[in-house]
Formats: structure tokens, sequence, C-alpha cells
């Protein structure tokens, strides 16, 4: 890739946005195509999302894989939201994992998960049991309601929709074309690539993308298909946590994640279905019952959003960029996991881009299919 070779990007979420600002910061005249009625209606799931930065806390869920890009990517958020040019809320205060009494059990099962996860990937920093005085120091706001502690050091948390903000605000001082309300295909970009044979095409439109994801039998290929989570967003003045802070519960485990001036973004559900309709009853009063059991503030909370929206998930779970072609980049699968790994697809994306390199990507374990790669596997299953 040459300093000047134009790109077009489908999708304008974080990583359409987040590869925009650093392809034209490099000097590439770069157009993003949205289906987005306008900005506030774009972003998807990034927009919905807690944009919790936990590697070690999703160990428990995820690949030791996902753990290393998160551990990766947490400095290149810091450097990366300082370059932007409007500020984002970034926080580095650990995350705290609480339980009751009676899910002392769940606990000891978490914590072993996650002392495995340290023990296969020791540059992590190990999690600190807590009694009931540390507690009272490190969080005071829970102090007295709970006995027994996790905490994990250097996890961290950004504002998300700051974040969105800043990446579009900066975009446009690099004088990058967003265009709103268009729902380009694939086949349409391919076109657009034909008219500039040295230009570059990188989708990454989420679920968007799925009717032109791969489905072929090579690493990575689909379906694509949507995990739904339902959030809510609340004001509460009385509550003054100062860190991420996670509930353990065999039924409802939920996050609550501080955000500034006393917002609060609070979820857990993960469910198998690409439906979007609004939250149901059942999954609002746990998320808020299991709130008010961590601080009694919140039940003086306000309401501001309770949002639903499904997160691009593959096969595994995992995410993937794949060359369907000479210089078209597919980059999808990021599920729950957005702004944890976003970074480090980020870096790999860029790293081929200027190098053809996959190093980084190999490095980190993100499954990364150059299109010399597809080809000579379809070549041989054939």
């Amino acid at each position: 890739m040459s300093d000047r070779e134009p790109v077009l990007i489908l999708g304008a979420g974080l990583m359409g946005r987040l590869l925009a600002f650093s392809l034209a910061r490099r000097g590439h005249s770069v157009r993003v195509l949205d289906a987005a009625a306008d900005a506030q209606q774009a972003g998807g799931a990034a927009r919905v999302a807690a944009a919790m930065l936990a590697p070690l806390a999703e160990s428990a869920v995820t690949e030791p894989n996902v753990v290393a890009m998160g551990r990766y990517a947490l400095p290149r958020w810091r450097t990366l939201c300082a370059e932007l040019a409007a500020p984002v809320f970034f926080q580095q205060n650990g995350t705290l994992i609480l339980w009751h009494r009676q899910d002392a059990r769940e606990a000891q099962r978490f914590e072993a998960l996650l002392r495995t996860t340290v023990t296969r990937l020791p540059e992590l920093p190990a999690p600190q049991a807590v009694d009931a005085a540390g507690l009272a120091t490190l969080e005071p706001a829970v102090a007295g309601r709970f006995a027994h502690a996790l905490y994990l050091p250097e996890e961290g948390q950004l504002d998300n929709r700051a974040l969105l903000d800043a990446l579009l605000t900066t975009l446009h001082t690099l004088d990058v074309t967003v265009q709103w309300g268009t729902n380009a295909t694939l086949d349409e970009a391919l076109r657009w690539q034909r008219a500039h044979p040295d230009g570059w095409v990188l989708d990454c439109r989420g679920l968007g993308a799925r009717a032109d994801w791969p489905a072929d039998t090579n690493p990575g290929a689909g379906p694509l298909r949507g995990v739904r989570g339902e959030v809510v967003r609340l004001y509460a003045p009385d509550v003054t946590l100062q860190r991420p802070t996670r509930l353990l519960h065999p039924r409802y485990p939920i996050y609550i994640a501080p955000k500034p001036n006393h917002l609060f973004v609070i979820g857990a559900t993960e469910i198998e279905s690409d439906d979007r309709s609004p939250a149901s009853v059942r999954s609002t009063l746990e998320l808020l019952s299991a709130a008010y059991a961590v601080h009694p503030g919140f039940a003086e909370a306000r309401i501001l959003e309770l949002n639903t929206e499904c997160r691009p998930t593959l096969p595994d779970n995992l995410p993937t960029v794949r060359e369907s072609a000479p210089r078209v980049l597919h980059i999808n699968g990021l599920y729950r996991h957005g702004f944890l790994i976003a970074p480090a697809v980020h870096d790999a994306v860029l790293e081929y881009l200027s190098s053809g390199a996959t190093t980084l990507a190999t490095q980190l374990g993100l499954r990364f299919v150059p299109y010399d790669t597809k080809h000579r596997l379809a070549t041989a299953l054939s």
C-alpha cells in the first residue's frame, strides 16, 4: 500500500471509524459508507455497549487469544484516545468482582478460571482477594454489604459514545467523506474498486455484511449470526462506584460500568437471537434488581435508556479478518469483545495494508486469512 491509495470503508461503526481515522492520518483518501440515516443512529452494538476493557474478567467466557488481544489493546486505547480531536473518558482503575454469601461456590469457580488464565498468560496481573476491610478502602460505596471480593488490577473502560463522536469529529478534520443512508453492497464496492484499481475495500459492516460474508469451507467462514444483549443506562447521583463492577450470580450475573456525570451502564444478558425488539420485563427486572443489590442508591436512579442490540458473531465466537479478493478485506465477528480487542484488530489490519505481513495477527492469535492463503486452501480442497 502506497501513501495515497484510496480506501472505501463499508460501515461507520467502531472498526470503520478507527480504520478511517488511521488511514486518513497516513495520507490516504478515505470514503466511509453507512446504512444509518445519521451519526446518532450509526454504530449499532458499539453505541449501546458498556466498553469495558477487562481481558482477565472476560477470560472466564472466552479464549486465550481474545484475552491476549485485550491485554495488547489496553495501552493502545490510551494512545488512540490521546490522538483524537475531542477528549474521551478513559479509566484504568481495575475491575471489582462481588458476590453474595450464597454464591460463594460460583465465586470459587470464577476465581479458579482467572488463575488458570494468569498461569497461561503471566503478563496479566493476578486477581487479588479482598476482605471486608480492604473493600471498604478500595470501593467505599459497597462497604458493609459484601464480605469478600476480587480485584483485577489494571483493567479499564472508556466512554463508548464519546469515543464514537470524537472519531467522527476527527474524521471531519481529516477531510474523510462519510455518507449516511447509503446501504452499499459488496458488489457496489467492487464496482468502485474497478474504477480505482489501486484502491482497497474494507468491509466493517458487522451484521450488515451477513449476505456477503464468505460461507465457504475456509477458516473463519460464516454464517454470521446476531447475539442479543440488553443494556440499561441510568442516571444515579447517589451512587459513587469508582470502577467497573461485576456481580456474580448463577442465573443473572451483571456488570455495572460507571461513566462520567453519574451515568451507569448496566447489562448482562446474552441471548442467541437476532431479535432487536424492546427488552423483556423479566430481563429488565433482573438487571435492575441486581444493580440495587450492589448499591441501594440505584433505587432512586432515573432510567435514561433501555436498549437492545445484536453483536456480529461467527460460529466459534472468534474474530476474523479475511481477504476475499485482492485488496478486499472483511473484518467481522468481534462478538461481545468489540471495544476489548478493537485496537489489536486495527493494528493487525494496518500492518497488512502497509506491508502485506500478518506478524501481529499471528502473535496475538487473530485469525487472518489473506487472499493468497485462501486461494491455496480452496484449490487444495477442490
